[in-house]
């Protein structure tokens, strides 16, 4: 387990967490229910996910 970076793993975990918490509650904030508005946070939370795990892994390879 040499050259194991850290920061990478809590660098996907604190950004999907506050694109969640953001989206959710800018939701609510243009009247949507809580219910339909966590869907909708979760569903952002795994595109950002998505997204920041491939730009990881893309400048891994180079």
């Amino acid at each position: 387990m040499r050259k194991y970076n850290f920061m990478r793993p809590l660098l996907l975990i604190v950004s999907a967490l506050l694109v969640k918490s953001l989206v959710t509650n800018l939701c609510m904030v243009f009247g949507m229910e809580p219910g339909p508005a966590d869907n909708i946070g979760f569903i952002a939370m795994l595109i950002t996910a998505l997204i920041i795990y491939s730009r990881i892994a893309r400048s891994r390879r180079k």
